[in-house]
């Protein structure tokens, strides 16, 4: 018999025992363009659910959907009284990104369901189902019964049929979404942060986490107690007083996602999150200028310099003009400084209402270091800190950003190092999306590009915002200067781009040289030095700084692979990668037909082939292999490096001799 016959018998019989298991005659299916994913959804016990297979497999088995409200439940006693199947092609470009096009290709259904009985309340659910996934979303339509109302809690089940490998940080107990990946099977989770990422078995890998997160709070993840094997439910980050979501019909919520894929390195290929979030508002995406910068910032950490007033105050006229120097030498375009601005004297952290962000401190002359910076081709980038005094912040909003817009500075870093905003609401929150968002759209409106760190999880709000360039939201390279467990485990950046890095673009800020640390010796980089410059690579993050003092990087031959890598990409490949373990990722630089390549590896020392089957078949190119050298060990001896060229092509198959904690850095220049 036919293997394709069998196929659809087989899958006949599964989609018969799904419905028979559902009990019901309102039962809708919905396939992938390609037909490999299959959703089915319904109405059972007055309960609307979802499965979701791909071929004859069972990814997700029957989870109920829903809501409980102030005034009760919304998830029962429903009817289906009409769907709609639509589908949808197109391809849009991307101002920066990974890639320059992105295909944007679904089928949808839509389910609109209605109480049978009592106030009769109306509710809509939408599938969108792609080849690499599923994303579904509820709309609140404007109805009588229905208007103000506050959401308690959601009741999205995400139910498995197996218990799987997952990757995800706890909720309860991590501040600002920076703790380590940690590996166990999904049923031993507690309350989890999306990003999750599942390894089900060697063809599967699946990521969940959610899109468009717009005046909602953030989603989280826990155990269902009492369901069958693994199932977990959404557990929304709630305001101080315990509600969930305040919300006025009409209202839509943030689209939740399952990505699906085969191999781990496919997950970092998906794009379904950005098509998920609407076009781009702007009108002009000129001003928006992606690149790699410097900062005043690791001389904090390593208390060469203070954030306050003293005398190892960093943010000085003299030591920004130096920087400035440095960054137009080496082709850099733009500074970072910190510590600028009143507000920093005293703790900071719990006083932040003192922050001003207009007036500089009286040895940072602002305007004079901007026009020497601009005479300099180099921006300044201005440093916001708000230590959580979200509300003082707003209030400065139009006059710290008209400011920088008449100095021609266009690019912030903003910073909320204090778990409350206003100290009683999470960041997490609806309260502190709602204010993020709104220093978005305020930036927007005075051309001023955005880096935000102790952010809400991304969610690819860049897509209708792309002056939101990039976030923290991760145990980044900060953690390598003063973490008392000594720095970043050397899987920890294995890990990241198959976890945060999926929400989008990672401030891990990348590049540290000098790994001898004076205020905590036994912390540093758990990387070798050729790891660091494969970093900028791995860690896509379009604004990315070259993070160490200036003086570091004087007489280094090294440093010539991170000021010729650029930041925004054409084309984006990932040869070879294992979660945890290692992973290289080859892309293509957006101005010319170079190619750059980073490979990493955890703590065990590994060898990797890499054929280069992704350049042009008629051309040669060389290749400058930045690669560990004799006796490196991120343990100990990081700073071995060898640097050599050679002529490549698309038939060739590079070997890399990746170091215990080691990496390797390419170059790829078409001849």
């Amino acid at each position: 018999m036919n293997i394709n016959i069998i196929k659809q018998l087989m899958f006949g019989c599964l989609c018969a025992l799904l419905l028979a298991a559902c009990s019901t005659t309102d039962i809708e299916t919905l396939q992938s363009p390609d037909g490999a994913l299959t959703l089915t959804t319904g109405i059972k016990g007055g309960k609307p659910y979802y499965t979701l297979a791909r071929g004859t497999e069972v990814l997700i088995n029957p989870s109920n959907l829903g809501f409980t409200l102030n005034d009760g439940p919304l998830n029962d006693n429903f009817k289906l009284k009409e769907t709609h199947h639509s589908t949808f092609d197109e391809t849009w470009a991307q101002p920066w990104g990974e890639e320059v096009e992105v295909r944007n290709h679904y089928n949808e259904l839509t389910l609109n369901l209605e109480e049978q009985d009592g106030l009769k309340r109306r509710l809509s659910i939408v599938f969108r189902l792609f080849n690499d996934g599923l994303g579904f979303r509820y709309i609140f339509p404007e109805q009588e019964n229905l208007k103000d109302f506050i959401i308690m809690n959601e009741e999205t089940e995400y139910a498995f049929p197996q218990d799987s490998r997952a990757w995800s940080i706890p909720t309860n107990g991590t501040k600002y979404y920076e703790a380590i990946y940690t590996s166990s099977p999904l049923s031993q989770k507690d309350t989890i942060s999306t990003p999750v990422t599942l390894e089900v078995n060697d063809s599967l890998y699946m990521v969940l986490h959610e899109a468009n997160l717009t005046d909602y709070a953030s989603l989280n993840l826990t155990q269902k107690k009492g369901g069958a094997t693994a199932t977990l439910r959404a557990a929304l980050t709630p305001w101080s007083t315990g509600e969930k979501v305040f919300a006025t019909a009409p209202f839509v919520t943030p689209w939740r996602t399952i990505i699906v894929a085969k191999k781990p390195g496919d997950l970092l290929l998906s794009r379904l999150m950005l098509n998920l979030n609407e076009p781009c508002k702007l009108e002009d995406t000129s001003w928006i200028e992606p690149g790699r910068y410097i900062g005043i910032w690791w001389g904090m950490h390593m208390e060469t310099y203070t954030w306050a007033q003293g005398p190892k105050h960093g943010a000085t006229t003299a030591n920004t003009m130096r920087y400035i120097d440095f960054a137009a030498k080496h082709g850099f375009n733009g500074v970072l400084v910190e510590g600028w601005n009143f507000g920093w004297d005293g703790d900071w952290t719990q006083n932040g209402d003192n922050f001003n962000f207009t007036r500089p401190y009286p040895n940072y002359d602002l305007k004079k270091l901007a026009d020497y910076a601009r005479q300099k081709g180099v921006r300044l980038i201005a440093h916001n800190e708000t230590g959580g005094a979200a509300t003082n912040y707003e209030q400065q909003l139009d006059s710290a950003f008209s400011l920088y817009r008449s100095l021609g500075i266009n690019s912030i870093k903003t910073g909320y190092v204090n778990p409350m905003l206003d100290h009683k609401e999470l960041q997490h929150s609806q309260y502190g999306v709602r204010h993020y968002r709104k220093v978005i759209e305020t930036a927007a409106r005075y051309g001023i590009m955005v880096d935000n760190h102790e952010p809400a999880m991304p969610s690819g709000l860049q897509r209708t915002y792309p002056n939101l360039m990039t976030q923290e939201g991760l145990r980044g390279q900060e953690y390598n200067a003063w973490s008392p467990d000594g720095g970043n485990s050397p899987s920890h950046t294995c890990i990241l781009p198959f976890t945060r890095g999926l929400a989008g673009p990672m401030d891990f800020t990348p590049g540290i040289f000098n790994f001898k640390n004076p205020v905590f010796p036994n912390t540093h980089p758990q990387t070798t030095l050729a790891k660091q410059l494969a970093l900028s690579v791995v860690l896509f993050s379009p604004l990315q700084m070259a993070a160490d003092m200036i003086e570091n990087y004087e007489n280094q031959p090294a440093f010539s692979f991170i000021t010729s890598c650029p930041t925004i990409w054409a084309e984006t490949v990932v040869p070879n990668a294992q979660i945890g373990d290692y992973v290289t990722i080859a892309r293509k630089d957006r101005n010319s037909e170079n190619w750059f390549i980073g490979s990493i590896t955890n703590a065990e020392a590994r060898t990797l082939s890499l054929p280069l089957t992704f350049l042009d078949k008629e051309a040669s190119y060389k290749a400058t292999i930045y690669e560990d050298g004799p006796g490196a060990d991120y343990k100990t001896n990081p700073y071995p490096i060898k640097i050599s060229e050679q002529e490549v092509t698309a038939n060739s198959i590079l070997t890399l001799q990746l170091a215990s904690g080691g990496g390797t850095a390419i170059r790829i220049e078409k001849l």
